[in-house]
């Protein structure tokens, strides 16, 4: 049976009261000629009930109905309230309903007869109670069901109309590429951070760049971490970069080696346009924050797969100045 809060619904509870508080006087004084035993264990079968053991209390009455047939409907209505006592987690309505019945057909001039009618009514209509707040928690469940259903197919529409937009967005940049046509130049300003691909003299499209950490004026040298000025064209490319993809600059030219053997010094090499590095590609365009590399240029791993796919090996490399101190 369903779980019913409080009492049976419009059964008053000082009728209850009453008569569990008459039930337990009269089983200390309405029996005593069936002698002091039966007495003894009405006493008990009440402490059980008032100690909320109403499994030993429902073992005690058992016990006077087998011992003691006269005490049967004084026992048959106790036992009926013990069954569906709001406290009772073992409550079976059933069970009270055949108590109270019985009590009624074996016993029909007992004094319990009246509100063992009254309590039959009542269980009754709390069983109806029940069963119809648990059709509606049924209904509620399914509902619910249904919905987590609708959500989980909701969520995997969205994420249907993301892959499509993604791939939306790569078709785009593919339908660029095609339109547009391969880049002949890269033009790269120091001072403004900024990459532009060019074709024919058309830009194709301008990028935020990252420089070496040293940007001011060109390179001179290996490891003084300064981004080279001049002209050079793309010479190689590397698909297994440790900066997801690099395109190779032709650093050093002529004038940088001239300029490197007047100071007496080794030009450096491996400068690179290139992703950022790998394992850290969640960064995104914030690395353009500051210049981190050691003389390369650096955009985003998503921006130099662009640019490796618009810029062919042999295309023209002119990096321009950067700023120049207290500028």
């Amino acid at each position: 049976m369903g779980k019913v809060h409080g009492w049976i619904s419009g059964y008053p509870n000082s009728f209850f009261i009453r008569i569990v508080i008459t039930s337990m006087f009269a089983s200390g004084c309405s029996h005593l000629n069936d002698g002091y035993q039966a007495k003894s264990t009405f006493i008990e079968a009440n402490i059980f009930f008032s100690q909320g053991n109403y499994k030993a209390s429902l073992g005690k009455y058992q016990q006077i109905i087998e011992k003691y047939p006269s005490t049967g409907d004084k026992v048959l209505f106790e036992m009926g309230i013990i069954y569906a006592y709001p406290r009772n987690e073992q409550k079976d309505y059933q069970k009270s309903l055949e108590c109270f019945q019985k009590l009624i057909k074996d016993y029909p001039e007992s004094g319990y007869k009246k509100d063992s009618e009254l309590m039959i009514f009542n269980i009754n209509n709390a069983i109806i109670k029940d069963k119809t707040i648990a059709t509606q928690q049924t209904h509620i469940e399914t509902l619910q069901q249904e919905i987590i259903t609708l959500q989980k197919k909701i969520e995997g529409l969205e994420q249907e109309v993301t892959n499509k937009e993604n791939e939306n967005i790569k078709l785009q940049k593919e339908v660029l590429i095609i339109h547009k046509g391969t880049a002949d130049k890269i033009l790269i300003e120091k001072k403004e951070r900024r990459l532009t691909v060019f074709s024919k003299g058309k830009v194709l499209k301008t990028y935020k760049i990252a420089l070496g950490g040293n940007p001011n004026g060109p390179k001179e040298r290996q490891g003084d971490n300064k981004t080279p000025e001049g002209i050079y064209v793309i010479d190689s490319r590397n698909k297994d970069s440790r900066y997801h993809l690099s395109l190779h600059i032709s650093y050093p030219n002529d004038k940088d080696k001239k300029r490197a053997q007047q100071l007496g010094v080794s030009p450096g090499g491996d400068i690179m346009i290139h992703g950022i590095k790998n394992g850290f590609s969640w960064v995104g365009d914030l690395h353009t924050g500051v210049d981190w590399t050691k003389g390369c240029i650096a955009v985003t791993d998503e921006e130099i797969e662009e640019i490796g796919k618009l810029v062919p090996n042999g295309t023209i490399v002119e990096i321009r100045p950067g700023r120049q101190d207290g500028t």
